[in-house]
């Protein structure tokens, strides 16, 4: 994990998300979590256009948070959709 990224602020996105912070399994919480790496890597690449490491797992990050809401929406529908307005996603 990165350094932005502190034990107290996964277990806060996990507690949101996932329903209890010992939960790191669930599917929402990891898309949570995925998404918030997503933000605050883009923050990073507009201050520094040339990192090109960070632009790899921005993009592999991305891919893996595709998967699991194409795994959530076959999952449970209704979940998915929830977890899209929560996050504001363009779903």
């Amino acid at each position: 994990m990165a350094v932005y990224l502190t034990k107290e602020k996964t277990e806060e996105i996990f507690k949101e998300y996932g329903g209890a912070a010992s939960n790191t399994g669930s599917t929402e919480g990891q898309i949570a979590l995925f998404t918030y790496r997503i933000n605050e890597l883009s923050q990073h690449l507009q201050r520094n256009k040339k990192d090109h490491s960070c632009r790899r797992t921005l993009l592999s990050l991305v891919g893996k948070r595709k998967r699991l809401l194409g795994y959530l929406a076959k999952k449970d529908i209704t979940k998915y959709r929830e977890l899209i307005d929560k996050l504001g996603l363009r779903k």
